[in-house]
């Protein structure tokens, strides 16, 4: 494992100390988990943007989408554990 060297504002690692003083948890072990959540979260954004990029470049290459009603029935009913509704492609008119 790499040996890195933060150099971390007094107030920050004062904040960081009494986070963990009650804990099981050494201020090391927060700051990793810290940092891993963070890129996990950075890189999640990033997959998350690139998916829709490749939507809107299919959509300019297609001009095939759905209703804005249509996709909010099915987030609906995908998050109430309801039969999820087909979604009916609609061409638009270019």
């Amino acid at each position: 494992m790499a040996t890195t060297s933060l150099k971390l504002p007094d107030s920050l690692k004062d904040r960081v100390s009494n986070l963990v003083s009650n804990t099981d948890k050494t201020a090391h072990a927060f700051m990793l988990e810290a940092i891993a959540e963070k890129a996990a979260r950075e890189e999640q954004e990033r997959a998350f943007m690139a998916r829709a990029e490749a939507s809107l470049q299919h959509y300019r290459e297609t001009g095939i989408s759905y209703a804005a009603e249509d996709v909010h029935a099915y987030v609906r009913a995908k998050l109430n554990g309801q039969p999820l509704p087909d979604l009916i492609p609609v061409k638009d008119k270019k």
